[in-house]
């Protein structure tokens, strides 16, 4: 009701009557109100006269009732430990696909290998439970094109120039802009969930112990509307998994990518591997021929350019 409420503001220029909404929206004037009310405590700037209602101003925000049909599907929190770990308990407990959590602040946000997500007022951050029709060996792909298009968002709504590095990061002229992280369950043949937690500064200044980190708002000088990024972006994902092939994810975003054909250095969980990176197979590894002329293929780990 929040949504439709706002919906008829917002097309409105002019006082909206508390009779004219009672007679579109099918409930009370007093209900009205109460919905106002709850609306003005969150930050909308609605004027409430004897004459009716105007919005003046809405604020940066993640509501579900922002979402239009995607509502039910959206779950907003101001402040949690983690997104990941809210979205696994309701991915466990059977929640539709393309179900997202949001978080204005997480507390104990984390990126691979345990690293901590700073994860300050201002940023996007939340996870997507997906429940994708394939088998585990192709999981790799979703991450690889989830990265793609959160890049290709970017690019297009803001002219970025966005790219995409191993195994799942976007950067903006070198500078790391977005981070995720994947977790999946699955039976032998088949994928229960896949979630897949993100992070991009859009509004807030990353942390200045990160210098090789940056923000939308910093690249452009403004912020901008976080809602429009990841409306746009859950729009292609869930696009992209209805539609696009898999067999082609690999040769887009290696299009796309900052990772090909440069001499990196790739943290995994029990070593440390320098080489030049040149292919990503077929499973997502990428591939790596090491300074001593052999090729590596590595499946997990952080990759650095050197």
């Amino acid at each position: 009701m929040k949504g439709r409420i706002l919906s008829f503001l917002r097309a409105s220029p002019e006082i909206v009557s508390g009779e004219t909404l009672r007679a579109h929206l099918g409930i009370s004037r007093v209900a009205i109100w109460k919905h106002i009310r709850k609306l003005q405590e969150r930050g909308y700037q609605i004027e409430a006269t004897s004459r009716g209602y105007r919005l003046h101003a809405s604020p940066d925000a993640l509501f579900p009732w922002e979402f239009d049909q995607r509502e039910p599907l959206i779950h907003y929190f101001d402040e949690v430990s983690s997104t990941m770990d809210l979205a696994r308990d309701m991915a466990r407990q059977g929640c539709p696909h393309l179900t997202t959590v949001i978080a204005g602040r997480q507390i104990k946000g984390r990126g691979r290998l345990q690293r901590t997500w700073q994860s300050s007022a201002g940023g996007l951050y939340f996870t997507v439970v997906l429940r994708p029709k394939i088998p585990p060996a192709l999981t790799p792909r979703i991450t690889l094109a989830a990265s793609m298009y959160l890049a290709r968002t970017l690019n297009r709504q803001h002219g970025l120039q966005a790219r995409v590095k191993w195994p799942n990061d976007v950067l903006v002229a070198g500078s790391k802009i977005s981070g995720m992280l994947a977790e999946m369950e699955a039976e032998t043949d088949r994928v229960v969930f896949v979630n897949i937690g993100i992070g991009l500064n859009v509004n807030n200044d990353p942390p200045s112990d990160l210098p090789e980190a940056v923000s939308v708002k910093q690249l452009l000088g403004h912020a901008v509307e976080r809602k429009a990024i990841l409306e746009d972006f859950l729009q292609r994902l869930e696009r992209g998994l209805q539609t696009e092939a898999f067999d082609s994810v690999i040769a887009e975003w290696k299009k796309m990518s900052v990772t090909l054909n440069r001499p990196v250095r790739v943290v995994t969980p029990n070593s440390v591997v320098a080489g030049t990176a040149v292919d990503v197979d077929n499973n997502g590894a990428l591939v790596l021929k090491t300074d001593d002329g052999t090729t590596q293929k590595i499946f997990y780990g952080d990759c650095f350019a050197r």
